[in-house]
């Protein structure tokens, strides 16, 4: 995947300043995609240039006038294309297991507070997720496609974290008796 579609999905849902994209980011997608401010804001400029996204200058007062972006007819169509096409699974890449394979060799004491470390950052990011899940979704999904497919994004991060406290929990269990 590719930053441009992140931006583009998240414009097809609603046109946003920079700052404003940013910041409605970093409260859905940034949960799954990770990017920097830096990057959103170089990578606006380019969808411009290639005709997926428009943006149209807004005075405001007291200050520089903003730009608010918006998806163009050929960004739907990229962003359609997009996803049509298939996707494998993203490379494994965890630096933790790493870890986890050398204290094989240097003893489970080495890695055992990082484990700790890495269960109470999953369990804080799981009680979030599970907090937008019963504040935005408490009877469920409903029968908008639209909630359906945020609603699965949502569980995917929910379910996610889980299996990482449940990792967790069972490798501390596992390395710590005797």
């Amino acid at each position: 995947m590719s930053l441009k579609h992140a931006i583009l999905v998240s414009l097809a849902e609603r046109p946003a300043s920079g700052y404003d994209l940013v910041s409605r980011f970093d409260r859905s997608i940034g949960y799954f995609w990770r990017a920097s401010h830096q990057q959103m804001y170089r990578e606006l400029p380019k969808l411009e240039a290639a005709g997926w996204v428009s943006a149209e200058a807004v005075a405001q007062s007291g200050k520089p006038d903003k730009r608010v972006y918006a998806i163009t007819d050929a960004g739907r169509g990229a962003l359609t294309e997009w996803l049509k096409a298939p996707v494998g699974p993203e490379p494994v890449r965890e630096s933790l297991m790493v870890k986890v394979r050398g204290a094989a060799l240097l003893g489970a004491a080495h890695v055992l507070p990082e484990i700790r470390r890495h269960r109470q950052l999953h369990a804080d990011k799981l009680t979030l997720f599970q907090q937008i899940e019963q504040g935005d979704f408490s009877n469920g999904p409903g029968d908008d496609p639209t909630r359906r497919c945020r609603y699965l994004a949502l569980r995917s991060g929910v379910l996610y974290h889980h299996s990482w406290v449940t990792w967790c929990d069972e490798a501390l269990a596992l390395l710590t008796t005797g």
